[in-house]
Formats: structure tokens, C-alpha cells, sequence
């Protein structure tokens, strides 16, 4: 994480609380935990504290405010209660899981507290979301969105078609290296969560798409700069939250509101099932450790998957 967005995250709390999270972030950082996933924990860490500083009604809040050590059980529960009522339950489940090492990392590494105020609060239970898939027809509007021989067309169609073909994270893709993709081969390493390197292959059109694309990015100011993805203006690599707004704009060009990147995930798991493909190879293309995985992408399509598959077994048709 940016030096920067630490100081930014710390900004307000206690002399004590920003020491710790800054510690934690060294710690989270030696330990190689990607950035994203050190941003959302530290986040987690110090939206409690404010919380306890500005928002909770608790009389004894004011010691926790100044000292995480301070933290009780009824502090994280009465926490989790105000995210669900100013958020919502999937937040309030990410802010558990983040604040579960954060107090695990106070008592074993750090040894100031003899329990975690964690041990005995419960995961709040929050609603299965189905994230729908993209039809075909809707990405090829949004190519059609985008469609042009200019330096910002190129680079957008490289960016939808990587994502359609391959079913990768946002942050894979944002992360990309020039040196990460090799048209000689027609594949592409992504840096996957946990540090795990994949290579997955690409097909035709998306390897000319990024061919086209690298030979634009080769006459840019920012082209000796190891980022794959260039921001239209200035010598700036294009970072994920770059991505996803211009995949937002785009969408609501095509027509496609609420787009995002992790839709693509959604409909590569659901496509390779509808297509019979086996679950431990889409493990492995999509760098999912756990089997509960393949269950959850494209859940939203189990439905349509299972009604062809029933039509296609003809199950007392022959009666």
C-alpha cells in the first residue's frame, strides 16, 4: 500500500491504534498478503476505531478508541450491528473476517492481549447475492461500445476481451506486466491471489486484440513502464479502479448498467460447466484453492444449467 493511502487510512486515530496498523501493514507486507487484501483488512481495523471514537454509544468506548487493546466483545458486536444498519450484512461479514486477524495478529504477534474480543462473536448471516452472467449479445455491444482504432479503443477492447476469455480477477488484470503476456505462445501469467502464478492461454481474437494494443502502448509517452495498461493521458499506468470505471462508462454506453469485471468470472465457471468441462481444471484456470468455489460462480445459471441437462437426459420421455 501507498505510503499515502496509509496516512490517509490513519488519518484521525490515536497515536496507538495508527502505530498498530502501520505495524500490522509491515507485518501484513512481509508476509507477501497481496495489496488489496492489506488495504480491506487495515480498512476493517480502522473504521472500528472511529467507530468507537465518533459513533458508538458504549460509556467505556473511549478507552477502546484510543487503544485497540482496549476492544471488548461488546464493541466489535455493537460494530457489526451499525454496519448492517449503515451498510450492509455482506460488509459487516468482510469487516469479521478482517478484524479477526487484526486481533490475531494483536495477541500472537504482538502478544498485548490475552483473548480476542473475536472468540465468541458470531459471523453476522448475510444473504446469498446471485451475480448474474453476461450474455454473448451483451459484450458484444460492449466491444461495439468501444469499437475505434485510437489509442483508448484499443486498449479497452484488449482489456473486455482478456477479461471474456479468460474469467480473471480485476486485480490479475490490473496487475498485468508487459513481460506477463507472450503472443508467441497465446498466453498470459497472472499473479493470482496467495502469490500464485498461473499461465492461461488465450484465444485468437483476444491475442490480436493485445497485439493491436501493444503496438499503440509502444508509441506512447509511458511505454518503458513495466504496467501492460497506460492511462489515456499523462505517464500513468491505468490501475484497477481505473479499469472499473471505464468498464462502467462503457456499460452505460452499450446500454448495460451495473457492469462489472467480476461478471466475466460469473459466466467463464457457468460456460465451462454448461459445457461439461471438469471442476479441478477450472479450478486451476481460475486459481480457486477451495472446491466451494466452483459451487458459488455461477450460481445464478445452476438453474438453466440443470433445466438443459434434464432435457438433454430425456428422463421419462420414453414412458
Amino acid at each position: 500500500m501507498p505510503l499515502m493511502d496509509l496516512e490517509r487510512l490513519t488519518d484521525g486515530l490515536s497515536v496507538t491504534w495508527a502505530g498498530y496498523l502501520r505495524d500490522w501493514d509491515r507485518s501484513l507486507r512481509s508476509a507477501n498478503r497481496p495489496e488489496t487484501t492489506r488495504y480491506n483488512y487495515l480498512l476493517a481495523a480502522a473504521q472500528l476505531a472511529r467507530y468507537l471514537a465518533e459513533h458508538s454509544p458504549d460509556p467505556d468506548a473511549a478507552e477502546a478508541s484510543e487503544d485497540p487493546a482496549e476492544v471488548t466483545k461488546a464493541h466489535v458486536e455493537a460494530f457489526q450491528a451499525w454496519m448492517i444498519e449503515t451498510r450492509s450484512a455482506a460488509t459487516a461479514v468482510n469487516k469479521h473476517k478482517a478484524l479477526q486477524q487484526f486481533f490475531k495478529w494483536l495477541m500472537f504477534d504482538e502478544e498485548e492481549i490475552d483473548r480476542s474480543p473475536m472468540e465468541r462473536v458470531r459471523l453476522p448471516k448475510a444473504p446469498t447475492k446471485l451475480v448474474p452472467v453476461i450474455e454473448s449479445e451483451a459484450t458484444t455491444r460492449l466491444l461495439e461500445a468501444c469499437k475505434g482504432k485510437d489509442f483508448l479503443s484499443l486498449r479497452d477492447e484488449a482489456i473486455i476481451r482478456l477479461f471474456c476469455n479468460t474469467g480473471a480477477r480485476l486485480s490479475e488484470v490490473a496487475n498485468l506486466k508487459v513481460d506477463d503476456v507472450d503472443l508467441k505462445t497465446e498466453s498470459v501469467t497472472f499473479d493470482g491471489k496467495g502469490a500464485k502464478m498461473r499461465r492461461v492461454r488465450i484465444g485468437a481474437r483476444t491475442a490480436r486484440a493485445l497485439s493491436r494494443y501493444l503496438r499503440a502502448r509502444a508509441k506512447r509517452k509511458a511505454a518503458g513502464l513495466p504496467e501492460l495498461w497506460l492511462s489515456d493521458r499523462g505517464a500513468e499506468p491505468l490501475r484497477g479502479n481505473g479499469i472499473k470505471i471505464r468498464l462502467k462508462r462503457l456499460g452505460n454506453r452499450a446500454g448495460l448498467t451495473g457492469l462489472h469485471a467480476h461478471q466475466w468470472r460469473h459466466t467463464f465457471a457457468h460456460e465451462w460447466k454448461l459445457a461439461g468441462g471438469d471442476t479441478g481444471d477450472l479450478m486451476l484456470l481460475l486459481g480457486w484453492a477451495s472446491d466451494a468455489m466452483p459451487r458459488h460462480y455461477g450460481a445464478s445459471a445452476a438453474a438453466e444449467r440443470a433445466q438443459e441437462t434434464q432435457a438433454r437426459m430425456g428422463i421419462g420421455d420414453n414412458v
